[in-house]
């Protein structure tokens, strides 16, 4: 009856966590994609939206994008894109899935390990609904996060099994399910370490020296696959911008840093205030007083547990859990800018978890109403804690939210700034932008991307000279910066001065020769200035680049159709790329239909041209088409002659 009883209560309690959870995220599924990240890891990566394919799953095994190698997160990036395509909806919900099964797990492994059901619960609960794991689970590009999490502890789920039963075909599952967690997420290369610290407590298996030599040898397999993750990782990240900091900050500054952290996590697991999504690292600002203070705190909490460590087992896993979890991301090895993140406490909080859960009981133990007064605390814990998140949540809305918390509960956070301007570009709010770029160049002046982005605002307003100016000062600080040669080239082009134009988008495609922008409008310039063979090949060039962007195609039918160069015209080709640039649009844009009508009167073909026409002009029903409607009724008389359209300039 007592085992009956046990496996209702874990039901029961695995539906309150899944509808608690449920309640509190649910509003994921209004959210938007982000511009920090997402674009390169889904929204704008076409090997994600070519969906799943032999190519794919290739690229995804050899990609080195984002300085890491997780190619189980990128297939499952691209599993999203074939279901729900660029709706965020759909990624945000599978995201909220895996946290919802992550808690699960996190529950029927602990109460599995330790036979402790209410304490368990608390653990599973802490997790699922603390407010500093609202980034693991909101931002669609940490999937790598609530992904590798999920293989962690169905590693640990099989771990346990085996413990129980150790057969070869049982520990093959854990191999297959640390070698996927690694496929996601380099960072449990810690897991193998956790194992020993679950040997230790609960699962009692260290007797003796002889009894810990075995557990180790027990885990080479695990260990050798943690030496491969670290040499794959180490050679992605050597060349990577993200690992650059390393070079500029010494060793000391980043064990300083890695020490306030360490404090930082704990007093933000407390006290979740003033989240954000990128805490900026000082560098040599850093605090020094504050990192030996906050070393010895941690060196004087390691020795009390180590003092209680004999009648109070759980101390010892928990602890060493957060620390050695936290490793990887604790800033020894420094990687991007920032000095912590929220995500990273996804996993390593669960051993604190464990002494509050454990710890707050064994306090108690004596007290006569105990049960009331762990069951109301942790009721009033669990509502706070939800309120907290569902609150932190709305910040992760879309960019403007995100980027504007982030200026607002951080200091001179000039990433910040130079994002949200980023966005209000993307929104078309030049103004905006403008003095979010000055207010970032204020805390960090002569920024080269920030810079840049000042240029891009300036010349969206038609203030080319300032954009100019801004794009010149970017190229002194960063000389192979090919984004600002592409955007400087582009402000020469509309001030009329072609030379500076070509020179521009020749080195920025020297510098990046994948640009399909660039390609794209130094394919018109050429075009516009009678180099013909140039120009086709970089139309080319973009189209082959980014297949289904129709303005590069829709330039290209025009040029082939209505050049003046005779050589130029080809107007088989170009009705073959407007049929297609028509078909992309449902033949509903009246300018790409004008160009398929040119490129049908081109190959002698007026019937068509006239009908083509004629639905152009039925589809400019809008003030602002006026001009185009005129140039297509002067074509119409042509083509009703029998005469194609040459242009003459």
């Amino acid at each position: 009856m007592g085992n009956i009883s046990t496996k209702y209560s874990s039901f029961w309690i695995c539906a309150v966590l899944t509808l608690i959870s449920a309640a509190v995220f649910y509003q994921v599924y209004n959210f938007e994609f982000v511009d920090f990240d997402d674009p390169e890891y889904v929204c704008q990566n076409p090997n994600v939206q070519a969906g799943i394919t032999f190519e794919t799953i290739k690229w995804a095994f050899t990609a080195v994008r984002s300085s890491n190698w997780h190619p189980l997160t990128w297939i499952s990036h691209m599993l999203d894109w074939q279901l729900f395509g660029s709706n965020p909806a759909g990624h945000h919900l599978v995201n909220l899935i895996f946290h919802i099964a992550n808690t699960l797990l996190l529950f029927l492994v602990l109460k599995r390990m330790t036979n402790a059901l209410w304490q368990s619960a608390f653990v599973a609960a802490l997790f699922a609904l603390h407010p500093l794991h609202v980034e693991s689970v909101a931002w669609v590009s940490e999937r790598k996060d609530v992904l590798s999490t999920f293989f962690w502890l169905l590693t640990m789920w099989a771990y346990v099994r085996f413990v129980s039963r150790p057969k070869i075909f049982n520990y093959l599952w854990i191999v297959v399910f640390f070698a996927f967690g690694l496929m996601a997420k380099p960072m449990l290369v810690t897991l193998p370490f956790v194992l020993l610290l679950l040997d230790y407590w609960p699962l009692d298996r260290l007797k003796s020296k002889r009894s810990l030599f075995y557990l180790i040898a027990e885990k080479i397999p695990l260990l050798a696959m943690v030496l491969a993750s670290c040499i794959v990782t180490y050679i992605i990240q050597k060349e990577s911008e993200t690992i650059r900091i390393t070079k500029d900050y010494n060793i000391i500054i980043r064990t300083a840093n890695a020490f306030i952290s360490y404090i930082q996590y704990i007093i933000k697991m407390i006290w979740p205030a003033r989240l954000s999504y990128l805490y900026l690292h000082p560098g040599p600002n850093i605090s020094f007083f504050y990192a030996v203070i906050s070393a010895v705190l941690l060196l004087a909490i390691t020795i009390i547990i180590l003092r209680f460590a004999k009648n109070h087992k759980y101390l010892v896993t928990g602890w060493f859990w957060y620390l050695v979890t936290l490793v990887p991301v604790i800033g020894f090895v420094q990687v991007g800018i920032q000095a912590m993140a929220d995500r990273y406490s996804y996993i390593t909080l669960t051993g604190l978890f464990i002494i509050i859960a454990w710890g707050v009981s064994e306090l108690l133990i004596k007290w006569r109403h105990k049960k009331i007064v762990l069951t109301l605390s942790a009721l009033l814990v669990i509502l706070i804690m939800s309120v907290c998140t569902y609150s932190q949540l709305r910040y992760w809305r879309n960019s403007l939210t995100l980027f504007q918390h982030a200026i607002d509960v951080t200091e001179n956070n000039y990433m910040a700034r130079f994002s949200m301007a980023k966005s209000l570009v993307d929104k078309n709010r030049f103004s905006e932008a403008v003095i979010e770029c000055q207010k970032s160049l204020q805390i960090k002046p002569d920024d080269p991307d920030v810079l840049n982005i000042l240029g891009i605002a300036f010349g969206q307003q038609g203030k080319y000279d300032e954009a100019i100016k801004c794009f010149s000062k970017t190229l002194q600080i960063k000389p192979d910066f090919a984004m600002a040669h592409s955007n400087i080239g582009y402000a020469f082009a509309c001030q009329g001065d072609v030379n500076e134009a070509v020179l521009h988008f020749t080195e920025s495609l020297r510098l990046d020769p994948c640009s399909v922008s660039t390609h794209y409008y130094l394919g018109r310039i050429l075009a516009k200035s009678g180099k013909a063979n140039e120009a086709v090949k970089h139309f080319e060039d973009a189209i082959r680049l980014k297949p289904d962007w129709t303005e590069p195609m829709n330039d290209l039918a025009w040029f082939l159709a209505a050049s003046k160069e005779n050589t130029a015209r080809n107007p088989d080709k170009a009705i073959k790329l407007a049929r297609r640039v028509c078909e992309l649009t449902d033949y509903k844009n009246p300018e790409l239909l004008d160009t398929l009508a040119v490129a049908y009167a081109a190959a002698g073909d007026f019937n068509k041209a006239v009908e083509t026409a004629e639905k152009a002009l039925e589809l400019c029903q809008s003030p602002k088409q006026n001009t185009l409607e005129k140039e297509i009724e002067s074509r119409l008389v042509l083509f009703k002659a029998g005469k194609p359209y040459i242009e003459t300039r």
